[in-house]
């Protein structure tokens, strides 16, 4: 497989310098991509303010149920990934959300909302299968 799309941090100055850039296949860039969508917020990329994901508007939502939450994050994520990401088809998408006891040194244990993603697809381009999984906590959102 063909590395042709380029790989996350993003090297701004090798592109502006005619230096190479760090490459990458498109399975790895397609799940980069995904990445960007779900720690975006909605407004935060001025040229495109659909750009993002609601997981920002439920990062502090303590008084709707898990299933609400779960509903709101599958729903933006499954359009933003339409409407941002045409390199996958058959698009799914499945949240779970759990308390979870995290260990801080030298500070008290934190009890945060654990959200794990999983989004299934096809690459158009290979007709691969595609998965990508990620989780993070929300309140206010932190990712390991």
């Amino acid at each position: 497989m063909s590395s042709d799309f380029f790989s996350l941090p993003f090297n701004s100055k090798a592109i502006i310098t005619n230096k190479e850039h760090n490459k990458c296949a498109i399975k790895e860039s397609i799940a980069h991509f995904i990445h960007l969508l779900t720690t975006s917020y909605f407004g935060e990329c001025t040229f495109d303010e659909t750009f993002g994901c609601s997981i920002w508007d439920v990062d502090f939502d303590n008084l709707s149920s898990v299933n609400k939450i779960k509903s709101v994050i599958i729903d933006s994520l499954y359009d933003s990934i339409k409407n941002h990401e045409q390199r996958l088809s058959n698009v799914s998408i499945e949240v779970s959300i759990k308390q979870e006891e995290i260990s801080v040194v030298n500070k008290n244990n934190m009890v945060k909302k654990k959200v794990s993603l999983r989004v299934k697809g096809k690459v158009k381009k290979t007709n691969e299968d595609f998965l990508y999984n990620e989780y993070f906590y929300i309140g206010p959102l932190s990712y390991f």
